[in-house]
């Protein structure tokens, strides 16, 4: 049995608004009905605070499929809109999961006991887009449907009901639609009413909330002390340039082992020998593994255009990139090894490319550059830099309890 609390809507008020479009010449009259003034109180697993973001975003789910329902409520997605009929779809749901159905009728979404929702508005114009600026901006609640749809409209929305109470929707066919339309100008629409017959895009769209949500969670980093620098010869290095500009004392967790990851900074610093490059990451050799959300690690040859990785400042807060691009060349490298200053002295490794430009973020103590990293070439024993320890048996990324030694 599926359990998921729900709550109940609370009616405040009904208003209808009527907006005549002037710019059609055929004189038709473009509705734009919002429905009942309703604080809409679904339980708290209906909707995600998605990291970086004040609202909460909202997914309601527009299906047939009993495997998208169960999948749906497994993930803490309750709400369910249905047909006008389809109301024994919504009863025979109700008997076998804690569900909170809503019913479209002419236009509107009502719940089970008749109360306006919301209403459905289809934009197929920017001239229709143009009214949903109502000025009074009294209702809570709208779905909006682009049956052309495109990126521009969503961004147009956002910026039309920003700072108001209203809480816009858009019907979503796939994950990837909604999650353009969750950070659409960076704050996205309110929610997003997933319209599929395939399990697979709420897996999808559960799997996108959670990684953004993992920005909200601060990763421990411990103090290692580097006990040996040691030149080493050629090797093959990857440069990572992401899709966003990094801050002086964030980059990327690197290491040898994956049982503990050195916190490589970025090339944000200015510096005498070349340009800074904010959006790079000189990271380390081939072999190397780096940190990706979920907790997994995967090789840094394997990373490519579109990877996502994670950016870690020096206080542990992380964030989500996406590479843009991977250079791999050949250049000469530095071994560095450290041990923790709390886990009984187990010896952690990373080779780095052997060059002025390339540091270790080094713990927080004071303001000032100086105090953000250590380039290798500067490094000295004795020295403390920023570590990642984690488990250290791996499958495909993911860690595993097993019995593992690595050198």
């Amino acid at each position: 049995m599926l359990l998921v609390k729900s709550k109940s809507c609370r009616l405040i008020s009904w208003e209808v608004h009527s907006i005549t479009n002037s710019s059609n010449n055929s004189g038709k009259r473009a509705q734009l009905q919002f429905s009942s003034r309703v604080t809409m109180c679904s339980s708290h697993s209906s909707s995600v605070t998605l990291a970086g973001y004040r609202q909460q975003k909202v997914v309601w789910i527009w299906t047939e499929s009993k495997q998208v329902m169960t999948a749906a409520v497994e993930r803490g997605w309750n709400t369910f809109i249905f047909p006008p009929d389809r109301r024994e779809l919504a009863t025979e749901w109700s008997s076998i999961a804690l569900i909170h159905p809503l019913f479209i009728e002419e236009g509107k979404l009502f719940d089970s006991e008749g109360r306006g929702v919301a209403t459905f508005y289809d934009v197929t114009s920017p001239q229709q887009l143009q009214l949903l600026q109502p000025e009074d901006k009294q209702a809570d609640n709208i779905i909006i449907n682009l049956l052309d749809w495109q990126v521009i409209p969503a961004e147009n929305i956002v910026a039309a009901f920003q700072g108001s109470h209203i809480t816009v929707f858009a019907i979503s066919k796939s994950s990837p639609e909604a999650q353009i339309f969750l950070e659409a100008l960076e704050q996205g629409l309110g929610g997003v009413v997933l319209k599929v017959e395939d399990a697979r895009a709420v897996l999808e769209l559960k799997d996108y909330f959670d990684r953004r949500n993992e920005d909200n969670n601060m990763l421990s980093l411990t103090k290692a002390t580097i006990t040996q620098i040691h030149i080493s010869g050629m090797g093959d290095r990857v440069c990572v340039d992401l899709c966003s500009l990094m801050r002086p004392g964030e980059g990327l967790l690197v290491g040898s082992f994956a049982r503990g990851l050195f916190l490589v900074h970025s090339e944000c610093l200015e510096s005498n020998y070349i340009a800074s490059r904010p959006f790079r990451v000189n990271a380390g050799p081939v072999h190397a593994y780096v940190a990706i959300p979920g907790g997994k690690t995967c090789y840094l040859s394997e990373l490519v255009t579109g990877t996502e990785v994670i950016v870690v400042d020096q206080n542990g807060k992380q964030r989500t990139a996406i590479v843009g691009r991977v250079k791999i060349e050949t250049r000469p490298l530095i071994l560095v090894e450290a041990k923790g200053d709390s886990d009984n002295g187990t010896l952690y490794s990373v080779l780095l490319q052997n060059a002025e430009t390339v540091a270790l973020i080094c713990p927080s103590q004071g303001s000032g550059y100086q105090k953000k990293a250590i380039p290798v070439t500067s490094l000295k024993v004795g020295d403390e830099v920023l570590l990642r320890v984690q488990g250290g048996a791996r499958h495909t990324g993911i860690e595993i309890q097993e019995f593992i030694v690595e050198k």
